[in-house]
């Protein structure tokens, strides 16, 4: 199943063709930023019924250069068959688009991006017809920005190394960066890179850091993800209404009542409780008209 940290690392290229650049240059390949750049179909399945779709699909132009294609990987593990398959992508688009494929592989974790840089070699030892070298972007590699100055020079690199440093033990600070940057950064600039982190960075904890850290640095931003929060913060704070009118006329609330109260995410039905919390003989009672 497709997650929603691997669309975020291979869709970023997508709403910021210029980053390959900027990533290539920390990978030590000197590609120039692009003067043109094509969003292209990413369904490479042949006419015969098997499907073979690469995660994101660019032709870059630069200034003085033959264009060439990008196809961009997310790879959240090991996988064996992974290589044959990004050989194939490579040989099938170097076929149909008669342009020089180059493929970029974004990781999260150390493991795999290291097992993804290894050159794969395909055919007979005595003479290998075939050598996969991909270009590999993880924590072993992107920069580790906690200087709101450096993240500002370049906000998609620095939106892929959050993404990329999900598990790193300095991802609170690399996100506080962030969110001091996009305090001045225009909103339809900054609301998609909010969400893109919040994706990317998927069942890591430092999720649930970066959505507090939105709640509160960028509490004025209208989107998806700042509206998600409000509405929690709403009812996190009218069960803590409930519970708190329950303490205070000394009525004794049971675990599983607790429980029930902080884990409704509906305010409406919170405010019910509210209401019934000021004159319930218990605290069952809130509830006994459901």
């Amino acid at each position: 199943m497709v997650s929603s940290s691997h669309e975020a690392m291979h869709r970023i290229f997508q709403d910021h063709p210029g980053l390959f650049s900027g990533v290539s240059e920390v990978l030590g390949v000197d590609f120039a930023p692009p003067t043109s750049v094509t969003v292209l179909p990413t369904d490479l399945t042949e006419t015969r019924p098997l499907e073979r779709r690469v995660d994101t699909l660019l032709r870059l132009e630069t200034e003085g250069d033959e264009p060439f294609l990008l196809a961009v990987e997310a790879q959240g593990r090991k996988d064996p068959d992974k290589p044959a398959s990004w050989a194939y992508y490579a040989s099938y688009l170097l076929a149909k688009y008669r342009l020089q494929p180059m493929l970029l592989v974004v990781c999260q974790d150390r493991a795999t991006a290291e097992w993804a840089a290894r050159p794969v070699r395909f055919g007979p030892p005595q003479w290998p017809l075939l050598t996969l070298h991909p270009l590999v972007a993880g924590p072993h590699n992107m920069p580790v920005l906690t200087d709101p100055a450096e993240v500002r020079k370049d906000l998609a690199l620095a939106t892929l190394s959050a993404i990329t440093q999900a598990a790193n033990p300095d991802i609170g600070a690399i996100l506080k960066a962030m969110t001091h940057v996009l305090r001045d950064t225009p909103a339809v600039l900054a609301n998609p890179i909010v969400e893109l982190i919040a994706q990317g960075l998927g069942t890591y904890p430092a999720a649930e850091t970066w959505r507090k850290l939105v709640a509160v640095d960028l509490s004025f931003y209208k989107s998806p993800l700042s509206d998600e929060l409000r509405a929690e913060g709403e009812a996190r704070r009218a069960a803590e209404d409930v519970l708190d009118v329950l303490a205070e006329r000394g009525i004794t609330v049971p675990e599983a009542v607790r429980e029930r109260v902080t884990g409704c995410g509906d305010p409406e039905i919170l405010r019910h409780w509210l209401r019934r919390a000021v004159t319930a003989p218990s605290a069952e009672a809130i509830f006994a008209d459901e």
